[in-house]
């Protein structure tokens, strides 16, 4: 939403916002679902027992559609093979191998020259990400695309979980319901085309949430979707309250990692299972958690490489995630470097959920979220740092150069001198002997499209890198 058309949106009354909600939610709706909605979903759930051989089959003949169609039909991949060519190099582009990393900036600075020429940008969805890092990255898809993704959706988050997009659920995101400064509820709004309770992250201050739970009950939401860190806030509130009126069939968390003590205060508060899915608006990849706690990479979205120093990884080892969108065939984005970190699974067998979707160990978080050591090492998964043991709300860690960490934390009653000292001694056991600087809040402020993040490295921003 534009500055203009929030601007204009905030200036409504109530149920004229609602109106406008309701609006926007009969526009996504007809984007999203159609007549073929239920088959594409049904087709997605046999995909599941596909054998590796099927989907290797399948992912390699797409690639190659991929491959052929950028190179040709693609201005800004076909401007760049025709320079390669110029300066004599006659590597083929059937083989992804001889294709470059794409980072984000050449795609931030002309998104239209990835679009194939023979799409009309008038007649696809405008999509942009949120743009934590730096400026948004807008993204077209045609009508088709945006259908298949949302039937994957319904297939391998809702249906898996036994839940439907007729259900009535609550969704927490990044979006400003009300203006910031604004401390009377609502900070929600309803809409019935998509029988979805919005609630805005911007909000949830310890004072407020009481609001938020007050609002889920009365419009009986049935499962919850949103950011790890606004779950948890949600879900400590509740606890904090001792409210029993409701509970969820289950929690899918996204856009953040989760951690352990997030999902035990979930699934604590709401009596459900926390779910974890992985995604992003470039639709180059995705992924979802089973019961059986194992995340299952969707093969349909993206083929995933793993790499370090643009040099592909061993399944099994961890590093940056690439990925070569095979979804978005009008848009295609070919080994693009997602700012994500993660490890494939090298296991091959069937999960003991019983489907035969490739596995993704893990998803650790941002490139630009590591710390670095003055050793050279690189330091993620810092969630142990905040074990239940400690009386905190929330807590995020700063890199501000090598050798000094900053700890913004919002503690709880029972906080001592004792505890300050116990994350001083795990940070300095994992990074040497760094300066701890503790900055003790009454809330951890959000980025700009209401995220929070449990690790930020300034020395990317800075151009500083550890020793070799």
């Amino acid at each position: 939403m534009t500055d203009i058309l929030l601007k204009a949106y905030h200036s409504l009354p109530g149920p004229l916002r609602s109106a406008a909600a309701n609006l926007r939610g009969l526009y996504l709706r007809s984007w999203r679902y159609g007549p073929e909605t239920d088959r594409l979903v049904e087709e997605a759930l046999d995909r599941e027992s596909w054998s590796p051989q099927q989907w290797r089959s399948w992912q390699e003949e797409r690639l190659a559609y991929v491959l052929h169609r950028a190179a040709t039909q693609v201005p800004y991949y076909r401007e760049s093979w025709a320079a390669r060519r110029r300066n004599g190099d006659r590597s083929s582009w059937e083989y992804l191998e001889n294709w470059p990393i794409l980072e984000k900036d050449p795609l931030r600075e002309n998104p239209t020259a990835f679009v194939a020429e023979d799409c009309d940008l008038r007649r696809m969805f405008h999509e942009h990400t949120s743009g934590t890092t730096g400026k948004p990255i807008s993204v077209w898809l045609s009508r088709d695309t945006v259908r298949n993704w949302y039937a994957l959706n319904e297939a391998r988050v809702r249906k898996w979980n036994g839940v439907s997009r007729r259900d009535r659920w609550a969704m927490i995101g990044g979006q400003l319901v009300t203006p910031v400064n604004e401390r009377r509820p609502p900070f929600w709004i309803w809409s019935n085309s998509l029988n979805q309770l919005y609630m805005s992250s911007y909000h949830l201050a310890p004072d407020l949430i009481r609001f938020y739970l007050d609002a889920m009950s009365r419009y009986r939401v049935t499962y919850l979707s949103g950011y790890s860190s606004s779950l948890y806030a949600l879900a400590l509130g509740f606890l904090e309250l001792g409210r029993q009126d409701f509970s969820m069939t289950v929690a899918f968390t996204s856009a953040e990692p989760v951690h352990q003590y997030q999902r035990d205060a979930i699934t604590q508060a709401f009596h459900c299972p926390v779910r974890e899915t992985y995604g992003m608006t470039e639709i180059v990849a995705a992924a979802s958690e089973c019961a059986s706690g194992r995340k299952h990479l969707w093969p349909e979205v993206g083929w995933v490489e793993v790499v370090e120093s643009d040099k592909t990884l061993p399944v099994g080892t961890s590093g940056a995630i690439v990925c070569t969108g095979l979804l978005n065939t009008d848009m295609p984005l070919i080994r693009y470097r997602n700012g994500d970190r993660g490890q494939l699974s090298r296991e091959q067998e069937t999960c003991q959920c019983g489907r035969k979707l490739p596995l993704i160990e893990s998803i650790d978080g941002r490139t630009d979220d590591l710390l670095y050591t003055m050793d050279g090492r690189q330091i993620g998964r810092l969630d142990p740092i905040f074990k239940a043991d400690l009386p905190i709300r929330e807590a995020q860690i700063v890199q501000e150069a090598l050798d000094c960490i900053r700890v913004r934390y919002v503690p709880t009653s029972g906080f001592k001198t004792d505890h300050e000292r116990m994350i001083i001694q795990r940070l300095q056991a994992r990074m040497g002997g760094v300066k701890v600087v503790m900055e003790p809040l009454l809330q951890v402020p959000r980025d700009a499209n209401g995220k929070f993040r449990a690790v930020i490295s300034k020395l990317h921003s800075k151009g500083v890198r550890a020793a070799p």
